[in-house]
């Protein structure tokens, strides 16, 4: 299987209440995100969507499409979402909510496999399409949650988190002057 983990990041100047809403209501995503094909409940969870379990049908810029269901495993109001999910990928996805500068701060991410053969068969050589068709959707719905909203999207990045290099190491902030290399 292959796995990703994927990052993207919102900032879009709107009510932090009004996106966390909007990304809560994931069965009328469909109107407003054109990628996601159709979303169907499974099973309800808890009057928060605790527990729920709701089937996504997505389909990119490429003639395939990805079906999976996500099971609520965490659901903070105004803070966070996060979910288990299963079919062609399973893994977890974590939608972050802040404000920072006025704005509301949208952090998502997708740690997951793929399970379907073909995608893992081509996977060496269409990684990175697979990726750029993944940041293609996400700035997709950035622009048009913001449309929705009626605010304006300040910025928005893709990070495919397994390219990235550990940042370097820091030196101490301060050291200490009673420290004596000890000698042998």
């Amino acid at each position: 299987m292959t796995e990703y983990r994927l990052l993207t990041i919102w900032c879009i100047e709107a009510p932090l209440e009004a996106v966390y809403a909007a990304i809560h209501d994931t069965p009328i995503w469909p109107v407003w995100w054109p990628a996601v094909k159709k979303v169907e409940e499974v099973a309800a969870g808890d009057p928060d969507g605790l527990n729920s379990v709701l089937r996504y049908s997505w389909q990119g810029k490429f003639p395939y499409r990805v079906v999976f269901q996500v099971r609520a495993t965490h659901i903070e109001r105004l803070v966070a979402i996060e979910g288990t999910v299963e079919g062609d990928l399973e893994g977890i996805g974590r939608w972050h909510f802040s404000r920072q500068e006025g704005a509301s701060v949208v952090r998502y991410e997708w740690h997951v496999r793929s399970t379907r053969w073909w995608m893992n068969l081509i996977a060496p050589f269409a990684r990175a399409m697979f990726i750029r068709n993944h940041g293609m959707v996400m700035k997709q719905g950035a622009e048009r949650l913001a449309a929705r909203l009626g605010a304006p999207l300040v910025s928005q990045e893709n990070i495919d988190l397994m390219t990235q290099t550990a940042p370097p190491m820091r030196a101490p902030a301060r050291v200490d002057p009673e420290f004596k290399v000890p000698r042998s």
